[in-house]
């Protein structure tokens, strides 16, 4: 029952990831993604990681620690974990792991379900999939450019449209993370009953911890009614070079072109 339940929830996070990491506006740190589900009722989601711009000349390794926390109808709650680890080099590549979430605290092992290498100057995004059959490296287009500096949208505090609601930004100030400056800010959505099909007035907020020099969120706090309480913390933060393999496509994967063609110019 407990594999069920955790491949119930991320069975289809290596297609979500692959959007996340594909994808050129740039998606705040945490959240779920409806998925389309083949069978009557329940529930599919994704779960949303964080971001790593392709920012050049910020190399770093790190370890991605995630915990996400759900309540339960009977006032108790239920939480998933993984650990992954992620990279970028000099040249704003992207080294992404992603691995399968699983029950804390469960004899459940996590597995890594997907390697992604994306390359801003080449704008090519390959997604690996190490636990099918063949193995296959999809290759699709990455569209965000490399950029020599990166710094996050701000929520400006006021009403909402439509009567939905209002928003609050708070500054949060610095802090130390790993011995890594960071800046923190949160950012609280009220919103009015009526609003998503709700029936009564609910909250949701967004804290980060961001490292200028890094462009990255080294602790991202996600919560709300629908997402319960989602927490990325960033460890083993090493700024340097990282080794120029995890760039490589793995050895024995056959590599599958899912870019469209470029329209021709009228």
């Amino acid at each position: 029952m407990k594999r069920h339940a955790t491949l119930l929830l991320i069975a289809l996070s290596a297609t979500a990831a692959s959007a996340q990491t594909a994808q050129t506006a740039h998606t705040p740190d945490g959240g779920v993604t409806p998925m389309a589900n083949a069978r009557d009722g329940g529930v599919s989601e994704v779960l949303q990681s964080i971001y790593i711009p392709p920012l050049v000349n910020a190399p770093f390794t790190a370890t991605v620690n995630t915990e996400w926390t759900r309540p339960l109808g009977d006032g108790g709650s239920y939480t998933f974990v993984n650990q992954r680890h992620v990279a970028r080099d000099s040249r704003g590549r992207i080294y992404e792991e992603r691995w399968l979430l699983v029950p804390r605290g469960s004899e459940d092992k996590s597995r890594m379900n997907v390697i992604q290498i994306a390359d801003p100057h080449a704008h090519t995004l390959y997604n690996c999939y190490t636990l099918r059959t063949p193995h296959q490296c999809i290759l699709e287009t990455f569209d965000e450019p490399a950029v020599t500096s990166y710094k996050p949208s701000v929520t400006a505090s006021g009403p909402l449209p439509n009567n939905m609601g209002s928003s609050t930004h708070e500054e949060l100030g610095t802090r130390s993370i790993a011995g890594i400056d960071t800046l923190g800010t949160r950012d609280t959505t009220n919103y009015n009953a009526g609003v998503m099909g709700s029936d009564a007035a609910f909250s949701a907020s967004r804290e980060f911890w961001q490292a200028p020099q890094l462009g990255v969120n080294l602790y991202s706090e996600v919560a709300g009614p629908r997402v319960g309480k989602q927490v990325f913390t960033l460890t083993d933060v090493t700024l340097a070079e990282p080794d120029p393999k995890l760039f490589e496509l793995p050895e024995g994967y056959t590599v599958v072109d899912r870019r469209k063609p470029a329209t021709p110019a009228q």
